[in-house]
């Protein structure tokens, strides 16, 4: 034991590290990476297809047709070390998945019509329901909320979401970002046409207890050493979060959570 959390030893006797199986798309904007969770953690990267690598997608190339709205330079950083990283550079496939063999799923964000590749995917559709079924951690943050919120639950037909708490990206945060630079990028930020916040209330059984939209925050954002402008919502084996803002509070409480429900021997 170290204070009160308990150490998970592999079989020759070292700390177990806890893996998390990570979808994205191959195409399109998304925020991808270990870095939404901390350090110690083996992550898998699933696309569609089997690849031997995600292209580089590069944050601020089409993001900078307006150069106010290109990545900061943290974020850039962090996703160069993203890209050379082995789990980025030799990816599984989707279908391939074996829920039993990750201590945990999480569901990254992100926007524009290539998104569309990964939020709308019915095979990881399944995969995610396999994988809910187990109640290992699962995270979702942004549009990768909209993933659960379409996800059946097979028993019953309805959500995996409907009787769970839950936040996302909020309609006024998808609004603002879209109407700002819409003179110039059309319907860039539009994924879909319904909000990912109207989409997710209908998803659950009483929008009005279970949705949590928290603190309004327009440019105020978590940071490594501060979580005050951060939200996150948790609901047993469940952790979600509205936005790049609150992802250094959101990969804290998800390494958490993995920790805490780690299964020794596996």
């Amino acid at each position: 034991m170290i204070g009160k959390t308990p150490v998970i030893l592999d079989g020759a006797g070292l700390p177990r590290r806890e893996s998390v199986v990570e979808p994205v798309p191959d195409v399109g904007r998304h925020r991808a990476g270990s870095r939404d969770a901390k350090p110690g953690l083996e992550f898998a990267v699933a696309c569609p297809e089997l690849s031997p690598g995600l292209p580089a997608l590069v944050l601020s190339r089409t993001f900078c047709r307006i150069r106010r709205l290109g990545a900061a330079p943290e974020a850039n950083r962090y996703y160069a070390e993203l890209v050379t990283a082995a789990e980025f550079t030799s990816t599984v496939a989707w279908g391939t998945v074996d829920p039993a063999a990750f201590d945990g799923l999480l569901l990254p964000g992100g926007h524009a019509p290539g998104m569309r590749q990964y939020l709308g995917s019915a095979v990881l559709r399944d995969q995610v329901a396999r994988f809910w079924a187990v109640g290992r951690p699962v995270g979702a943050i942004c549009h990768g909320v909209l993933v659960l919120a379409r996800t059946r639950d097979p028993a019953t037909g309805h959500s995996v979401l409907a009787h769970r708490q839950t936040t996302c990206l909020p309609k006024y945060t998808e609004r603002l970002a879209y109407l700002a630079p819409a003179w110039r990028l059309g319907r860039y930020y539009r994924t879909y046409p319904a909000y990912v916040e109207d989409e997710v209330k209908a998803a659950l059984g009483d929008p009005a207890s279970q949705f949590h939209r928290g603190p309004m925050v327009l440019t105020a954002r978590g940071t490594a050493a501060n979580d005050t402008p951060a939200f996150t919502v948790s609901d047993r084996n469940y952790l979600s979060a509205r936005w790049p803002g609150d992802a250094y509070l959101f990969g804290r409480r998800f390494s958490a959570l993995l920790r805490a429900t780690a299964q020794p021997g596996r």
